[in-house]
């Protein structure tokens, strides 16, 4: 016999009554059945960089990387249960399984070794991931994250060859470039400049005011998915440097991937950038939504607050 009966979402605790210990019905009658907590969000951060390895994910003498450290300070505030991994050979259906979220901070070809020596991913492994995402797992990139699985461009190391980064390749972009949404092309000098906060209602953007103004290292980005909902937009004028003579342009997005949810956010280069209260935000919300906790609005408006996204700019002098 079922004499209390608590519920909340998926979460439901029964308890049936003994017939011999009167006892305890009295205690569930005084209002001691107690909810089940939910489980934490199990997040995987990806950060192996067979590209270019940035400072705030390089481990130095085998201690937590800068970002490590960030996300592990939030984990415990925000129900995070994080595994920091640079091994890309352990992607493959069954480990991805173990997640909700699968974020990355990664850069250049992940079937490659590359520059920080940690075992690649396997094209199994590849195809793994945009499975997990696709079926329904959480997706969430920052900065480097676009650098990664460029179209056209294999091998490890930091390839010098970028030239064919200057156009767009629509239906034949990389699939991981597909997935995510966007690709970075190149960087100018590190500056401070203006990043608009489009959907102030997004989780984590709700409170971080009209604008982001800051020093960062300011991607140039391009192959924009057409579905994607933007949450920031790169003001380019008066930016230094001719990867900034175009049109503003996305810069934080979020859509679904099949069943999945896929955010990313550029910003990211900097250890000032990762203790800003702002980031910081913006890194909670895009997980929990990431993980499905929170809903958003997603309806596709690329084209209403960035028209002139796919205007690229001209190669630069060094670039090759």
């Amino acid at each position: 016999m079922v004499v209390c009966e608590w519920q909340s979402g998926d979460f439901c605790l029964t308890v049936m009554k003994p017939q011999s210990k009167l006892i305890v019905l009295g205690a569930l009658l005084l209002g001691l059945c107690l909810p089940l907590s939910a489980a934490p969000v199990r997040v995987l951060y990806f950060s192996k960089s067979s590209g270019w390895e940035h400072s705030t994910v390089k481990r130095v003498d085998g201690k937590p990387s800068y970002s490590e450290n960030v996300l592990a300070s939030l984990a415990a505030k925000n129900d995070f249960e994080f595994t920091f991994s640079k091994d890309g050979s352990l992607f493959s259906p069954e480990y991805l399984a173990k997640f909700d979220v699968i974020m990355f901070y990664t850069s250049g070809d992940l079937l490659a070794v590359g520059t920080d020596g940690q075992p690649a991913m396997t094209a199994a492994g590849k195809q793994a991931l945009l499975d997990a995402v696709a079926g329904g797992k959480g997706f969430f990139a920052v900065h480097s994250g676009s650098d990664t699985f460029h179209t056209g461009e294999s091998g490890g190391g930091n390839n010098p060859i970028r030239l064919q980064r200057y156009k767009n390749y629509g239906a034949g972009a990389d699939s991981y470039i597909k997935m995510l949404g966007g690709e970075f092309i190149k960087h100018g000098p590190q500056q401070i400049a203006v990043a608009t906060v489009v959907s102030p209602d997004f989780p984590g953007f709700e409170k971080i005011g009209a604008e982001i103004k800051v020093t960062e290292e300011w991607y140039s980005l391009k192959e924009f998915g057409a579905n994607i909902h933007v949450l920031l937009r790169m003001e380019t004028d008066g930016m230094q440097g001719s990867d900034y003579k175009r049109p503003s342009y996305p810069l934080a997005w979020a859509a679904n991937y099949g069943k999945g949810r896929v955010i990313f956010n550029a910003m990211g280069h900097r250890e000032d950038v990762w203790d800003s209260a702002a980031y910081q935000s913006m890194l909670i919300g895009s997980i929990k939504w990431a993980a499905g906790l929170v809903k958003a609005d997603l309806s596709p408006n690329l084209e209403k607050v960035a028209s002139g996204h796919a205007t690229l700019p001209a190669p630069s002098a060094d670039t090759k």
